[in-house]
């Protein structure tokens, strides 16, 4: 493979909350690039937010806001009817409240991407889509906004002036029309690490195509709370570093 490809690696992390546990973020950290840590709404709490901070600093992880829906007992995977206005400003509070952990530990916050049913929506509907590029965009526009490749929400980001990284997900099955298989189907998530880890290295060397464009990967998620998520991470990294690929985290400009 051409010497000159790279690709980030994420993963969905500080989405423990209270008693509960979920995930396993410190085995996690030394496999990834970069996190997108929950910011208290879909998941996570203050004690977890600060503790993934200082773990992914000691890692050399870059850190990235997740926010959601406020929807602690659905996990931020249900829809929730708000306004453009509502979505702007629940963004900005999450961003707001991940960014203050972040100054306290001396750690840059390199890029936002939202979680669950919010991803999903704004990964087709232009208003949802341009409320959290235009909350990205007022918070601080050097920030990296990351999207479904190809879609909708990256090309908000991209009509606001942020700069975006198209993302693929070797643990996840697509429909053909480029978008993620709903998660209630069977075949949805894929668990072998195997295959999580050749569908990796497809979406590195083929990108996606969407409407007829082929668009290339810049970022692979790796779902922290999928139970084999640090097999499945294992077994991209290797296959990735034979073919050559190197693996870089996102830097902001």
């Amino acid at each position: 493979m051409d010497p000159s490809v790279s690709v980030d690696l994420n993963c969905d992390l500080g989405e423990s909350f209270g008693r509960y546990a979920l995930g396993e973020d410190a085995a996690m950290m030394p496999l990834i690039t970069s996190v997108n840590l929950a910011c208290g709404f879909h998941a996570g709490d203050p004690d977890v937010m600060a503790h993934t901070v200082a773990l992914l600093k000691q890692h050399g992880v870059a850190l990235g806001a997740h926010p959601g829906y406020p929807d602690l007992q659905g996990f931020g995977r249900r829809q929730i009817g708000l306004t453009p206005g509502e979505i702007r400003n629940m963004i900005i509070y999450q961003l707001g409240a991940l960014n203050a952990f972040a100054r306290v530990a001396d750690v840059p916050l390199v890029h936002v991407k939202p979680h669950g049913a919010l991803y999903n929506l704004a990964a087709v509907n232009w208003e949802a889509a341009d409320a959290i590029a235009q909350a990205v965009f007022d918070f601080d526009r050097t920030l990296i906004l990351v999207g479904l490749a190809g879609s909708v929400l990256v090309k908000a980001g991209e009509t606001i002036g942020l700069r975006v990284v198209n993302e693929g997900f070797p643990d996840r099955a697509y429909l053909p029309d480029g978008q993620l298989m709903p998660r209630d189907q069977q075949g949805a998530v894929i668990h072998d690490p195997l295959a999580v880890a050749e569908n990796a290295l497809i979406l590195v060397k083929n990108g996606i195509r969407v409407g007829g464009e082929k668009i290339s990967i810049d970022t692979l998620c790796l779902h922290g709370d999928n139970e084999l998520a640090v097999e499945n991470a294992r077994a991209v990294r290797k296959i990735l570093s034979a073919e050559g690929v190197v693996i870089s985290s996102l830097t902001r400009r």
